[in-house]
C-alpha cells in the first residue's frame, strides 16, 4: 500500500514537472510573439484583446459566476488583476517596444528573488540566508550589465522589466492566499483576469485603443499572422497556461 502511493505521489510531481516545464516553455515563446504584434498594433491593444480572449475561453470551460465571499477575499481577486494582469502584462508589453524580446524575457526571470524577499521580509513565511543575497546581487548585476545597451530607450525598457518582475512577484504571493480558498484553478484565473480587464480601462483612452500601431488602426491583425500570434497570447499562453 505504501509503495503504490509512494508511486502515485512520484507520478503526480512528474505531471507537475511536465505541465510546468510547457508552461514556461510557451511563456517563454510569448516575448517573441508580443514583440511580432507590437510592429501592427499597441502595447495596451495587446494586452486588452489578449485577455479579453483568455477570459472568454475560461468562461466557456467555467460558465458559472464564482459567489461573492466577502470584501477582503474580493480585494485579494482585485489586487491580483491589477498586478499580475494590467501591471505586469503592461510594462512588459511596453518594455517589448524599448529593447529586445531576450533582454526582456531575462530580466523578468529575476521574479522569484524578488517573491522570496516578499515572503521574508513583508509576509513572514520564509527565511533566506547569505547564500540567497549573493545570488540576489550576481543577478542583479547580471541585469544592469544587460541594460547598459548604450541607448536610453533600451535602458527605460530594462527598468520596465524588473517593475514587471516585481508586479509579478506581488502577484504570485497574492496567488498563494487565493489558493488557499478551495475554489477550482480555473475560477480564480476568471476572476482575477475580470478584475484585470476592469483595470485596463481607464488606460484604453489614454493610451489609444482602437489606432494601432503609428495610427494604422486594428486592421494589421487581420493578417494571418498576426491573428494567429493574438490566438496564441489569448488562448494558449494566458487561459491554458
Amino acid at each position: 500500500m505504501q509503495e503504490a502511493i509512494l508511486s502515485l505521489n512520484a507520478r503526480g510531481r512528474a505531471k507537475g514537472h511536465l505541465l510546468a516545464f510547457l508552461t514556461v516553455f510557451v511563456w517563454g515563446i510569448t516575448f517573441v510573439s508580443t514583440k511580432v504584434l507590437l510592429t501592427v498594433v499597441t502595447p495596451i491593444e495587446i494586452l486588452f484583446l489578449r485577455f479579453s480572449l483568455g477570459f472568454l475561453a475560461l468562461c466557456v470551460i467555467h460558465h458559472r459566476i464564482t459567489p461573492f465571499m466577502g470584501a477582503r477575499v474580493e480585494a485579494l481577486f482585485a489586487l491580483a488583476g491589477a498586478t499580475g494582469v494590467t501591471l505586469y502584462f503592461l510594462m512588459e508589453n511596453i518594455a517589448l517596444t524599448m529593447t529586445s524580446a531576450s533582454n526582456v524575457g531575462v530580466i523578468v526571470a529575476i521574479a522569484p528573488l524578488f517573491i522570496a524577499l516578499i515572503a521574508t521580509f513583508v509576509t513572514r513565511e520564509e527565511r533566506v540566508g547569505v547564500k540567497f543575497f549573493a545570488g540576489f546581487v550576481m543577478a542583479i548585476s547580471g541585469i544592469a550589465l544587460i541594460s547598459f545597451t548604450g541607448a536610453a530607450a533600451g535602458d527605460a525598457g530594462c527598468l520596465l522589466a524588473v517593475l514587471a518582475a516585481l508586479a509579478w512577484a506581488v502577484y504570485s504571493t497574492i496567488g498563494k492566499r487565493i489558493a488557499k480558498l478551495g475554489l477550482s484553478t480555473v475560477a480564480t484565473t476568471k476572476r482575477t483576469f475580470a478584475w484585470g480587464l476592469v483595470f485596463m480601462l481607464p488606460f484604453l483612452p489614454v493610451m489609444g485603443f482602437g489606432q494601432g500601431a503609428e495610427g494604422a488602426g486594428l486592421a494589421g491583425l487581420l493578417d494571418p499572422v498576426m491573428l494567429g500570434n493574438l490566438l496564441f497570447l489569448g488562448l494558449v499562453a494566458s487561459a491554458t497556461c
